[in-house]
């Protein structure tokens, strides 16, 4: 078959220093700087197919009829697949429900779907395939949103639903409804002396990563396939893909390609199954790659959401109670909607102290695109909602609106809506004092020039290079949010990660060779596992084996849990190898030197030392020839379902805080608007690499302050998207990206690995509101959407 061109890359290797705590450099950081780092997309095999996709015009139809004979008799086409094609009866797939159809059959639910795949010998013949495939539709009513879906009459998208949370939804269009209720709001609400009611909305935000979806299958000698992917949960993918293509999972063997960023969008099924599908068929290698536009239909985005809050406190400012109804849109397919819903449920009060709530929270079912998972997780468009109630209590009370959120600040030992009771440091109010007390950014000259001839750098000024201001009319506003996001899989969900921790002697030293399958997306995974095992094992060099399912599930790089639950695996293994290697030793040299024999040993710069600090050996002289190979699960503590009519239950295993303070400054009369500076404090528990954290906080507050100015998706009410390219979808540049300062704090969580706490998503969830409620400071305009744009502060 020849051999498939591999990214090399991926197979870290490095020696040291770089252990747990320090800012250790990233193996691939070079590489992915100067362009020379192999992307899924740079995947070539000498005789390969590629792949394409026919997706549908429209939101809602019927399929008629589809004719492929045009396509087939096309020069340099080896095969035209559509759903009568498929090899199996499976023919759905689903991170949670199995209700995505590999390729549409008798309907398409929403723009974009895939109707047919067409392999070619060349690209531009599989597109101009694609053009010659004639599909008859027949058009349906269009469900686009609350009123459409749960009308009497809704076409019912899913009429012959049978999972798990349809015997609990009061609509079949209703994916999954989780409520919320604890203590007597009723009561409560009479003992308030200001009450403060809201209707807010958040658009539909893609995770816009660079690298479009990609692959290459390839098929084997023995009827399986080897795909090479960019994914972010490799078994998930595997448990979704092998059932469609009529295979044992052993033959079908996935391994991770480069992955140019992912934020949630990666964690469904893309490319996978089609180019399987179509190298099967032709019994050659298939790689497909999407441009930017077929990127915006692959894959899922963030939940739409309109929220209903209601918050009551009293004259001194204590929160008395709240109520809300959230309503996320999930588009055509579940993905991981119910998931969502029972994030936004039980994190919509935020992190403060209401011993009183009402919630509701669901997602349904519409011709809109699919939506799931995104950073942030449902949590986002709560705090959005929650974090305006904030301000508009302090406005009512007349108080200091960060002072009064730290007033009701939740902290250690507090209890949240579902009961559970934190038990690790929740340092909220200490997050807003900090990011508060950072100095303000130096307020702005504006005049256009002087005598001496110095003029504004329009960069520095809202619409910037455009010129469309000199800083006339241009007025500056300060907004303070916090949030709270759960880390790791909730809901009582089986969540572990396998690790292979194989310790030997290499040129006369002791090198670790660390194998798990966590997919690297660009959050620097591959950095930590390399501090962890430098860290345990006392060696130097490391090195990482690429991410396959030769290896034991890792879980998905998602819900900020790879450092917690990877991280976990592989010092969990290392400590095992750790005391094999004594224990090694003590066979081999306890006789002759009896502190073989104390505790406290430990090792450390490639030798086994006392708790003193003695040397007792060389690691490698302990080893000599032999190899110490474990591989084992490790699994965080257990965590609950919540109850269906009470969302009571020890839901989440561990809890993330963050705070921001934005800075904007606003041109009124043209609706524009600068971020100066979006300062954040967050505490991380422990950070095993600081200048990856600071990274990782920096990056979530950029996709935070996207969502408040700029980043939607734009639906129309036919159900179709307006808005596919990044010439009408924006998102910040380098010019947009203002100073942000981060403040990170370091209290353990007992519970956790070195007491880390999961970052890379919780400043997502502050950055936007505090945006949006600088802009509000900054106009006195209300603004209970997100994004925020121009016609919004202009009126027009």
């Amino acid at each position: 078959m020849g051999a498939t061109r591999t990214p090399t890359t991926l197979v870290h290797s490095g020696r040291g220093p770089g252990g747990v705590g320090d800012s250790a450099p990233r193996p691939d950081g070079t590489l992915k700087v100067t362009g020379e780092f192999a992307y899924s997309s740079d995947m070539w095999h000498e005789d390969m197919l590629w792949g394409a996709t026919l997706r549908s015009p429209h939101a809602h139809a019927r399929i008629r009829s589809i004719d492929v004979s045009e396509a087939l008799a096309l020069a340099g086409v080896h095969a035209v697949l559509t759903h009568d094609d498929l090899p199996t009866e499976v023919r759905h797939y689903g991170l949670e429900i199995r209700d995505t159809p590999v390729l549409a059959r008798d309907r398409v639910r929403h723009h974009g779907e895939p109707v047919a795949l067409v392999a070619a010998d060349h690209p531009e013949t599989a597109r101009r395939a694609v053009e010659r495939i004639r599909v008859e539709y027949a058009e349906l009513p269009v469900v686009h949103d609350e009123a459409t879906a749960l009308a009497a009459d809704a076409p019912l998208l899913h009429p012959d639903r049978d999972d798990e949370h349809a015997a609990h939804v009061p609509h079949p269009n209703i994916v999954h409804r989780q409520p919320i209720v604890r203590g007597d709001v009723a009561a409560a609400r009479a003992r308030a002396d200001v009450i403060v009611t809201g209707e807010y909305e958040v658009g539909m935000q893609d995770q816009a990563f660079l690298g479009p979806e990609s692959g290459l299958a390839v098929p084997g000698e023995d009827g399986g396939v080897d795909l090479h992917v960019a994914t972010q949960w490799l078994h998930a993918d595997l448990r979704q893909i092998a059932p469609v293509l009529g295979l044992p999972e052993e033959k079908v063997r996935m391994t991770l390609s480069g992955v140019g960023g992912a934020f949630g969008g990666r964690e469904d099924l893309s490319m996978q199954i089609h180019a399987c599908l179509l190298a099967l068929r032709t019994g050659k290698p298939v790689k497909i790659v999407y441009n930017r536009y077929e990127s915006f239909f692959g894959h899922v985005h963030r939940h739409p959401a309109k929220l209903s809050y209601e918050h009551g406190a009293t004259r001194d400012g204590r929160i008395t109670h709240m109520t809300c109804r959230i309503v996320l849109d999930g588009g055509a397919y579940a993905s991981s909607s119910p998931a969502v819903v029972g994030n936004a449920s039980s994190l919509s009060a935020g992190p403060y102290v209401i011993d009183d709530v009402d919630i509701e929270a669901l997602a349904l079912y519409t011709n809109n695109p699919p939506c799931g998972a995104m950073r942030g997780f449902g949590a986002v468009q709560a705090c959005f909602a929650y974090e305006a109630q904030m301000d508009r209590l302090a406005g009512e009370l007349g108080m200091d609106p960060v002072e009064f959120r730290r007033l009701n600040a939740l902290s250690e030992g507090g209890v949240l809506p579902t009961g559970q009771r934190l038990d690790s440091p929740a340092p909220v109010a200490e997050l807003l004092r900090r990011v508060k007390a950072l100095p303000l950014p130096p307020e702005r000259q504006w005049e256009t020039g002087d005598e001496a001839g110095t003029f504004v750098d329009l960069r520095a000024l809202p619409g910037g290079l455009s010129n469309s201001t000199h800083g006339e009319g241009v007025v500056r506003g300060v907004g303070y949010a916090a949030g709270i996001k759960n880390v790791g899989f909730s809901e009582g969900f089986d969540d572990y990660s396998t690790a292979r921790v194989r310790l030997a002697v290499v040129g006369g030293e002791a090198v670790a060779l660390v194998h798990t399958a966590m997919a690297e997306v660009g959050q620097g995974g591959v950095t930590v596992q390399a501090q962890i095992a430098r860290t345990e094992l006392g060696v130097e060099r490391v090195t990482l084996n690429p991410a396959d399912t030769r290896v034991g599930s890792a879980g998905s790089t998602s819900a900020s849990r790879q450092t917690y639950v990877t991280g976990g695996a592989v010092k969990h293994v290392c400590e095992i190898v750790r005391e094999k290697v004594l224990e090694l030793g003590r066979a081999r040299f306890g006789a002759q030197n009896p502190a073989w024999t104390t505790a406290g040993l430990r090792l450390a710069g490639g030798k086994v030392v006392t708790g003193g600090g003695e040397v007792l050996a060389d690691l490698a002289d302990v080893l000599a020839d032999e190899t110490i190979d474990v591989e084992r699960e490790w699994r965080h503590r257990p965590t609950q379902a919540f109850d269906r009519h009470t969302g009571q239950g020890d839901g989440h295993v561990q809890y993330s805080f963050a705070a921001h303070r934005a800075v904007v400054e606003v041109d009124t009369e043209l609706g524009l608007v600068k971020v100066v500076e979006l300062a954040c404090a967050q505490d991380v528990g422990k950070a095993v690499n600081p200048q990856a954290v600071v990274g990782q906080v920096q990056g979530a507050t950029v996709q935070g302050l996207g969502l408040a100015v700029m980043e939607e998706i734009v639906v129309d009410p036919e159900a179709k998207v307006r808005n596919p390219s990044f010439t009408d979808y924006l998102i910040p540049t380098i010019l947009d990206t203002p100073t942000i300062p981060v403040d990170v704090l370091e209290l353990a969580d007992p519970n956790a690995p070195y007491g880390l706490r999961g970052a890379g998503e919780a400043p997502t969830l502050s950055a936007t509101p505090a945006v949006v409620a600088a802009i509000r400071q900054a106009t006195g305009l209300a603004l209970a959407r997100a994004p925020v744009r121009p016609e919004h502060l202009t009126g027009t």
